[in-house]
């Protein structure tokens, strides 16, 4: 029997969530939440930074704004995962967090909409 039977893409990661975090689970409780945007801030990573392959990845994924949510599918790991590898980056200043306006920043319906029938009679 051969090891390649084993190793298929419904078997799931070969590496484990555990081995990813290096067994971390603490996180920063700043209300990062599903439908944060991330983006990379540009700035240069000091050498003494070692980056996992996960890390890296995650990095390119952000070079361009994503919400946790999609991050945490398009890298195909746990959300805590995820969330520690994110802390990571956030704790080094390569990672941004765009919060998400809150609802009650949001003018009402009628407010916009008299505004647009004000601009309409123009």
């Amino acid at each position: 029997m051969t090891d390649d039977r084993w190793l298929d893409g419904d078997a799931g990661p070969v590496v484990r969530p555990y081995t990813v975090t290096r067994g971390r689970t603490r996180l920063r409780d700043d209300g990062l939440d599903l439908i944060s945007v991330l983006e990379t801030t540009g700035v240069p990573l000091p050498r003494r930074v070692r980056l996992d392959p996960e890390h890296r990845r995650l990095l390119a994924i952000c070079r361009q704004p994503i919400t946790f949510a999609d991050l945490a599918s398009e890298i195909d790991l746990p959300v805590g995962v995820v969330r520690v590898l994110v802390d990571d980056l956030r704790d080094e200043n390569a990672l941004r967090v765009l919060k998400p306006t809150p609802t009650g920043d949001v003018p009402d319906e009628l407010v916009l909409r008299k505004l647009l029938n004000g601009l309409r009679a123009l």
